[in-house]
This record gives structure tokens, sequence and C-alpha cells, in this order.
């Protein structure tokens, strides 16, 4: 399968500055341009696929475990089990309302019945930790003698954790501090490269009739990058005009390069941005992701849609898994052989 690849403005001229790494970001640029244009001329179809494969697999999985919920909810009143069993059984019980707590598999009636059962267990939870609280209050005076030098090492662990976590939100701020820099500088960016552009090409100001037709389309383009922000559009302009400008023979400044290198980055980054953000909310098929992954993004869609196919294949048996299990809990033999060989 084939898509149209075609970027929102396109023009013929090519830079002519001699530095390879403005080449090299604006051919990196145009490729990413491309990729994006094909993710989302494919996203309907990708999305109507994933869905109509999946789904049905997934619906019948969740009402699967939904069900074994409510057995197993219902086996704590039939059967008699053993303390350490019965701790298991609500081990599972609590870890299913978990799965299943505000999914849009299942029907509003049995999203309340989840939520019910998973408030159940949030406020046992809590008693038992105020019953285990009183309890441990009768040691508390013994037990602070004893953890004196154990205190100094726990002390040592929590500076530890807490450093690592300062760094990560030191880390976070940095990142947060660049992307703040970056969209600055796209802003500042569009507005100087149009208004250069601008300055050159204005139509009003060339003397040369034949020329002013021309300089009113490419004005005209301008016009139109700079309203939908085409910031890539406007550079690959302003390379062209300025080499125009000045010359075949003398390249760009070293300011010039700077400011172009800087600003076509930002642009990069932004793209590399929308197709990941694009592909994650597509491709949530676990096998599809790795290979999107290795394909550091490109758009193979048969290859997409076989992996999907694989996924499918791959929740159909563990369904099989958990329709069996489900029969063994009906059961209390079944139950009980579930629990004797740790497979609940």
């Amino acid at each position: 399968m084939s898509f149209d690849l075609k970027t929102t403005h396109q023009t013929q001229l090519e830079p002519a500055t001699p530095d390879k790494k403005l080449n090299r970001l604006i051919d990196e640029i145009e490729q990413q341009k491309l990729l994006l244009a094909a993710w989302q001329n494919a996203k309907d179809e990708i999305r109507a696929y994933s869905q109509k494969a999946l789904m049905p697999v997934y619906r019948d999985l969740y009402a699967t475990l939904y069900e074994q919920m409510q057995t197993l909810w219902n086996s704590l009143n039939l059967y008699r089990f053993s303390k350490t069993d019965t701790s298991t059984v609500e081990d599972k019980i609590q870890a299913l309302t978990r799965l299943l707590q505000g999914s849009r598999m299942l029907n509003q009636q049995q999203v309340d019945e989840v939520e019910k059962m998973y408030a159940y267990y949030v406020q046992a939870n809590e008693y038992d930790k105020k019953k285990s609280k009183k309890k441990d209050e009768f040691f508390e005076a013994s037990e602070n003698i004893a953890s004196n030098v154990q205190e100094e090492s726990f002390d040592e662990d929590w500076n530890s954790d807490q450093y690592q976590q300062a760094r990560e939100q030191a880390k976070l701020k940095r990142q947060q501090e660049k992307q703040a820099q970056a969209e600055k500088l796209v802003n500042q960016s569009l507005k100087t490269v149009y208004l250069k552009i601008a300055s050159i090409i204005h139509p009003d100001r060339e003397p040369d009739e034949s020329k002013k037709a021309e300089k009113t389309e490419l004005l005209q383009r301008a016009n139109d990058a700079y309203e939908q922000e085409d910031l890539f559009f406007l550079l690959k302009l302003q390379l062209e005009v300025e080499q125009s400008k000045q010359g075949s023979n003398k390249g760009l400044t070293a300011e010039q390069v700077k400011f172009y290198q800087q600003a076509l980055e930002v642009q990069s980054q932004a793209l590399k941005q929308q197709i990941q953000e694009l592909i994650d909310s597509l491709v949530w098929s676990n096998k599809a992701k790795i290979a999107v992954q290795k394909s550091k993004g490109q758009l193979n869609i048969e290859q997409l849609y076989k992996q999907i196919d694989a996924d499918v294949s791959a929740m159909k048996q563990q369904l099989k898994a958990e329709k069996q299990r489900l029969s063994f809990m009906g059961k209390e033999r079944g139950l009980e052989m579930l629990l004797e060989h740790g497979v609940l």
C-alpha cells in the first residue's frame, strides 16, 4: 500500500549554502515531514483495523475477568477455606478489581459493581492497617531503642532516595525549560524569518514588471507558511533568498549559519515529537509497538497489520486460558486445585 506523501508547502528552491550540517538538517526534516504525512494519511485506516481486530477480543477478555472476580467473591461465602487460601483468594479479587476499575470494556452496571468491591477492599486494608498500628504501639518504646543504629542507615538510604528524586526533578525541570526555550525560539524565528523574506521579495519594491508576478506568488506562499507556522518552508525560502541576494560566490555568515542551525534543530525536534505522539495514539498492540520502534518510526502498514494480528492471536490464547481458569473457579474442587498449584 502506498500513500501520497505531500507536504503542506513545497518549493523548487534548494539552499545553495555550502554548510553540510544545514543540508543534513534540511534533508532530515524533509524526511520527517514525509513520515508524519504518511502516519496522518494512514491513521484512520490503522485505527479502524486495530479496533476491528483487537476490540472484540479485549471485550471478551475483560468480561471473563469480571466473571472471575464475581465467582471468587461468591466462593468466599460458599466454601470453607484455610486462612492462607482465603488471603490468596482475596488478593486475587483485589488484583482483578484494580485491573477492571474504570474499564471501557464493561457496561455501566459492571463498572459500578467493580467500584463497590474496590472500595470495600480499600476500607478493609485501612482497617487492617489501623489494627496493626495499635498492636505495634505496645512495643514502640523498646523498638525505638533497638533501632537507633538502624535508623542512621535508614536515613542514609532515605537521603540517597531523596537525592535521586531531586536529580530526577531537576532533570525534568531542565527538559521543561529547554522545551519552553525551543518554543520561544520557534515563535521568534517565524516572525523574524517571515519579516526578513517579506522585506526582500515584496513585489512593491520590484521595478522589473516581469519579476513582480514571481515575487507576488512567493510572498503569498510565504504568507501561507507564516499563518500555518511552517518554519521549515520559510527557512528554506530565506536561505535561497539570502543566497540570491548575496551572490552565488558568497556564503552565509557564521551568525546566519548558527541561527539557521538552531531553528532547524528545533523544527526537527518538534516533528519528532509530533510523529511519536501520533504513533502512540495509534499503535497500542505490544508486538506492533516493538516493530515500529525497530523501524525507527517508519510506516510499513502491511508489517504493522501482521504484528497486530500476532497480538490478537496471543490474546485469544490468553482468553482461552482465562476461560479455562474460570471453569475451575466455578467448582469447589477445581478452585482447590488452582490454590494447591498456585495458579489462581
